[in-house]
């Protein structure tokens, strides 16, 4: 959404992330990250993610929050200690268009698109804000939506001092608030990854609206 959509302290925050991306930003161990948000953080999850692609026929993706990642840069699935194929991101998950927003850094190439992605980004939203945009990324997927959460204070601080991740919250509380905005979604299937820690990632079984409507029962467990 835009950020005039935002409330007055997400509008605040965008501003103060924007500050971060340009100037980097301190670390709670005193050091100071020069690049800010330019980790492709999807890739940990890249081989989970293109067999869900794969299955789903997905073609286009939109990026939401993107922070600095680049889906044309060669190299995308080179692990640490391998040559990997060598492939942008756009090409390793063979896509015919990825898209990416970020009001942070005055990219917005929103669109409808098969799959929406978002990793990393809404522990970074106001809390008030977090419903508003929920809808504003179900809007733009056609058939998937993949979400990553981290669910624990960040190792970066706000250029005010404060934690980066403004709204740290259990993941069965994510997996509520998404299934509040789910159901006015039905067609969308949801892929909800939540993070306690770094790296150490849960995935909730893949829903959709739909999937709860079409259940033979009345019980709708996680």
């Amino acid at each position: 959404m835009d950020k005039s959509n935002f409330s007055a302290k997400g509008q605040a925050l965008i501003d103060l992330y924007a500050e971060m991306a340009k100037d980097g930003y301190d670390r709670t161990d005193g050091t100071r990250v020069a690049e800010a948000f330019s980790d492709f953080e999807l890739r940990p999850y890249r081989e989970s993610i293109a067999k869900l692609f794969e299955q789903q026929g997905i073609k286009t993706v939109l990026d939401y929050g993107c922070g600095g990642s680049d889906w044309e840069q060669a190299g995308f699935d080179k692990p640490d200690k391998s040559d990997g194929s060598g492939k942008s991101a756009k090409d390793y998950f063979a896509l015919d268009a990825a898209y990416g927003y970020d009001p942070a850094r005055d990219r917005d190439e929103r669109q409808k698109v098969d799959c929406v992605v978002s990793f990393d980004v809404l522990e970074h939203i106001f809390i008030s804000d977090v419903p508003a945009v929920l809808r504003d990324m179900f809007s733009y997927a056609g058939k998937l939506a993949v979400l990553n959460v981290a669910c624990y204070p960040a190792a970066a601080k706000l250029p005010n001092g404060e934690n980066a991740h403004i709204t740290v919250r259990a993941p069965l509380w994510w997996k509520g608030m998404v299934d509040s905005i789910a159901v006015e979604y039905p067609d969308i299937l949801i892929c909800l990854i939540c993070s306690k820690g770094w790296r150490q990632s849960t995935a909730f079984p893949n829903w959709s609206g739909d999937m709860w409507q079409n259940n033979k029962t009345f019980v709708v467990e996680y």
